[in-house]
């Protein structure tokens, strides 16, 4: 088994794909006519965007959908970098909102955290 990718639930896939282009300097791969699914080039793993009307014709039994005035879910997606801090900025400035500003854990590694546009927690850390 191999990990492929993850799909992030957002309320309009093509404000989600420019934020991730301006935030964290992401590339589309692709992005499907219906403007309902695109999917960003991160390397190795692939990071999906779907309309929240994808998810709900997907998942009959509903979903809680992902939103800047509810608490982040139990679940984050990380990127690392050379340069937290930078990362961060560009990120906030992009439009991200500011979770926890840039700090070294105990183990050596800087970790900082934003939500995206439709309040997905996104963590921005060092190598480590």
């Amino acid at each position: 088994m191999k990990f492929s990718y993850t799909i992030l639930y957002v309320k309009e896939v093509s404000q989600a794909v420019a934020f991730y282009e301006r935030a964290f300097s992401l590339k589309q791969r692709f992005v499907h006519e219906s403007g309902q699914y695109a999917e960003m080039e991160t390397g190795g793993t692939t990071l999906a965007l779907a309309s929240n009307e994808l998810a709900r014709s997907n998942l009959s039994q509903g979903f809680q959908e992902n939103n800047l005035s509810n608490l982040p879910a139990g679940i984050e997606i990380g990127f690392v970098t050379e340069d937290v801090s930078a990362a961060f900025t560009n990120a906030v400035n992009a439009g991200a909102v500011v979770v926890v500003e840039p700090k070294v854990k105990p183990w050596g590694q800087t970790v900082a955290y934003v939500r995206d546009l439709d309040g997905i927690l996104v963590e921005i850390a060092s190598f480590i």
